[in-house]
């Protein structure tokens, strides 16, 4: 009979290990953003992925998505069309973006959780 109770505590143990090389990537829905240009209005349409390294960061992520894509979206909305056209311009944002989502993290967890941030889709139109 005490087997039945040991077998499940030896199964917790094992689910709360993470593997060394772990890493996970959130894919966030699509930003739509208008931004600031002469002329007629523009928008930017971008698909951004983050990269966290533990269960925990993963669930970070997913529980402050919201004020996550609100902080991106002021951020994207902030721009001039001459932040963003270049290839350099783009690498600056992403950077920008991730100081960002980090931020939030640090300040409602205590850790900034997301690695890096990748941009796998991006249009100005």
């Amino acid at each position: 009979m005490m087997a039945c109770f040991v077998t499940p505590v030896w199964a917790a143990d094992e689910e709360e290990a993470v593997p060394e090389d772990y890493i996970n990537y959130i894919e966030m829905k699509p930003f739509i953003a208008n931004f600031s240009s002469t002329g007629k209005l523009r928008f930017l349409k971008c698909q951004v992925t983050v990269q966290v390294a533990t269960p925990a960061a993963h669930h970070a992520v997913n529980y402050y998505k919201p004020e996550i894509r609100h902080e991106v979206l002021m951020i994207l909305s902030d721009k001039q069309e001459s932040q963003l056209k270049s290839v350099e311009a783009q690498d600056a944002l992403a950077k920008d973006l991730l100081a960002a989502v980090q931020k939030v993290l640090l300040a409602e967890e205590g850790e900034a959780f997301v690695s890096d941030l990748f941009f796998t889709s991006f249009v100005i139109q």
